[in-house]
């Protein structure tokens, strides 16, 4: 039994109890179950425990009052006494024999283990995304990763060692992409190995996601690139950097266009056109840029607050 299972919960009592079913099946490969209770006002602790004893007696619910999923992850991370960490939101579903598979590749040598991740978008299936298409230079992974030249990891979609951990941790206090920056710091030492099927479903809910993006987004996006920056010590270039932040406010800038807000997402339109980026991205850039101009919306400048 070499895993910690690590699965931080808010207001999760009506899935959770799904999602540690679905592992019912990796009994063997884990040592414990921590669920992060992080100020839920439902029944997510007791469902939760009852859920977890079934696969092992090893199983605690740690109480949390962060309101911030990266903190409660540190929290169960702080905790964890197992070599290989699997992290899993209390809304997504673990596929059979999809640990296993990662845990036997990790003790093959792996520091880091990606499986592919079924994403379900608003209830619906869509394809499976692979982050493989790495090569052996760690610095070069984490460029990679950041440009967005291989999918993502689903949070769900990975196992890893403790070791490679280290003392890193979740940034805290983020809007968005908080996983991005944790899993980039892990990329950029580790040793990776790749499980060429689905391990996990991710549930995506549209509204949600893009929400995220709506609610001061000045304050929010220069709190998320204050953290990016700090990547740099790790030895990832400035300009793998700017590149990320290019991709960020773009995806900031295409959820203000949708609802109306034609000032925000011009200046984050911006922003992402000043960036390096993809063909496919200036492509992006290009056309938003020609729909808003259409709609008499042509000042384009960065908002002051992003010079920096």
């Amino acid at each position: 039994m070499s895993v910690s299972v690590i699965i931080p919960a808010h207001n999760a009592g009506s899935t959770i109890a799904a999602t540690l079913a679905s592992l019912h099946g990796e009994a063997d490969a884990i040592g414990e179950i921590l669920v992060v209770d992080d100020s839920s006002s439902d029944d997510t602790a007791m469902v939760a425990l009852e859920a977890a004893l079934k696969i092992t007696p090893n199983a605690r619910v740690l109480r949390a009052s962060c309101r911030d999923a990266g903190g409660a992850r540190n929290l169960a991370l702080a905790e964890a006494s197992c070599p290989w960490i699997y992290l899993i939101d209390a809304d997504d579903l673990h596929l059979p024999g999809g640990l296993s598979a990662m845990l036997k590749k990790a003790r093959a040598g792996a520091d880091l283990v990606v499986g592919g991740s079924l994403r379900r978008v608003d209830g619906e299936d869509r394809k499976v995304k692979f982050s493989s298409g790495l090569g052996r230079d760690a610095i070069s992974n984490a460029v990679m990763y950041l440009k967005g030249q291989v999918s993502s990891i689903a949070v769900g979609g990975a196992l890893f060692s403790r070791r490679v951990m280290g003392g890193d941790r979740f940034p805290t206090g983020l809007a968005y992409d908080e996983d991005t920056l944790f899993w980039v710091r892990l990329i950029s030492r580790a040793s990776m190995a790749f499980v060429d099927r689905p391990v996990m479903i991710y549930q995506v809910c549209t509204q949600r996601s893009d929400n995220r993006f709506l609610a001061k987004p000045a304050r929010h996006f220069l709190a998320w690139r204050r953290e990016l920056r700090c990547l740099s010590d790790c030895g990832i270039p400035s300009a793998a950097l700017k590149a990320r932040e290019g991709i960020v406010a773009l995806k900031i800038a295409r959820v203000h266009y949708a609802v109306g807000d034609f000032r925000n997402a011009a200046r984050f339109l911006a922003v992402a056109s000043a960036a390096p980026k993809s063909p496919s991205d200036a492509w992006r850039c290009a056309r938003y840029s020609l729909k808003l101009l259409a709609r008499g919306r042509g000042a384009l400048g960065k908002m002051d607050l992003l010079d920096a």
